[in-house]
């Protein structure tokens, strides 16, 4: 049995509905039952026998543009597990590109960002490099960038809070650097981080980093050993809008892809493209009146 609960736009919400039905008809995929959510009013809930997940999320993407929603096989249950990216997914910017802006290399660094979150440069290669760019920067300036252009998601401080309230253990894992990930982790409220550390000397950056490289694959045995921690029944959730974040997504129970570039929406189960942080509430069924704001 498959389940998907969505949010689309209201005014179209039942012609939409209708065409998606005889979509799926055509597919061979009857829906056994449409409706709206008691707890979530705006949350439609579909209910499919089978396991094609494929046909059902076309079939969505064609007919509910720009929507909020998660496919899952079987029951929804409230995830034991939420392991998250920072940088354009539990923040609003990317880290290494305001730091760069200091050094006067923000366009320079950012075309590289954007290519490596495409999944078009390989991630260590494109992250040595700009990291290497920032040789000599200040270490202060760091801090000055956390205070004056680091901004959380909307939405951010009360997922994370009200997912702990549930029981929910919390981990922010990024491509980033502990400089910025660290204090994120504490605001937002995350128990425990995973990140790159740039190596500073004389109180600035040597252009070189410390350790090893919090990369994709490790993302993704981050949630595995988390989760093997969890017991073999515990439910994962992770959200990530990048190329590095899919092996993490893929491994998730619901792998939600924030805002994100195709590669990473692909390869998710769910997809947030029209709300903010709180709609994955909203998708799990927990009404805003028990939300936790953060």
């Amino acid at each position: 049995m498959l389940i998907a609960r969505l949010i689309a736009d209201p005014d179209t919400l039942e012609t939409s509905l209708d065409a998606a039905t005889a979509a799926l008809a055509e597919k061979g995929l009857a829906v056994a039952d449409a409706q709206m959510l008691n707890a979530c009013s705006d949350v439609l809930e579909l209910m499919l026998p089978g396991d094609n997940v494929a046909a059902l999320r076309e079939t969505l993407d064609a007919h509910f543009p720009r929507s909020d929603a998660i496919i899952a096989r079987g029951e929804f249950r409230i995830p034991n597990l939420f392991v998250s990216d920072m940088d354009s997914t539990m923040i609003g910017q990317e880290c290494i590109d305001e730091l760069a802006d200091f050094a006067g290399l923000k366009e320079k660094i950012a075309a590289i960002t954007e290519r490596a979150m495409q999944g078009e440069l390989d991630f260590e290669s494109a992250l040595r490099e700009r990291v290497g760019l920032l040789a000599g920067l200040d270490e202060g300036a760091i801090a000055t960038c956390l205070a004056d252009r680091i901004v959380p998601m909307p939405g951010a401080r009360t997922l994370v809070a009200t997912l702990k309230h549930r029981g929910c253990r919390t981990v922010l894992v990024t491509g980033g650097f502990h400089h910025f990930a660290d204090p994120v982790a504490a605001d937002l409220g995350f128990e425990r981080v995973v990140a790159n550390r740039l190596a500073v000397s004389e109180d600035r950056l040597s252009g070189q980093l410390v350790g090893g490289i919090t990369d994709s694959s490790v993302k993704a045995r981050v949630l595995q050993e988390e989760m093997s921690l969890l017991g073999d029944n515990a439910v994962s959730l992770a959200t990530g809008d990048g190329a590095n974040d899919i092996p993490m997504i893929e491994a998730a129970t619901y792998g939600v892809a924030y805002h994100a570039k195709p590669k990473a929406r692909a390869a998710a189960n769910g997809w947030i493209d029209r709300g903010d942080l709180t709609s994955i509430l909203k998708l799990l069924e927990i009404p805003e009146r028990d939300w936790v704001m953060g």
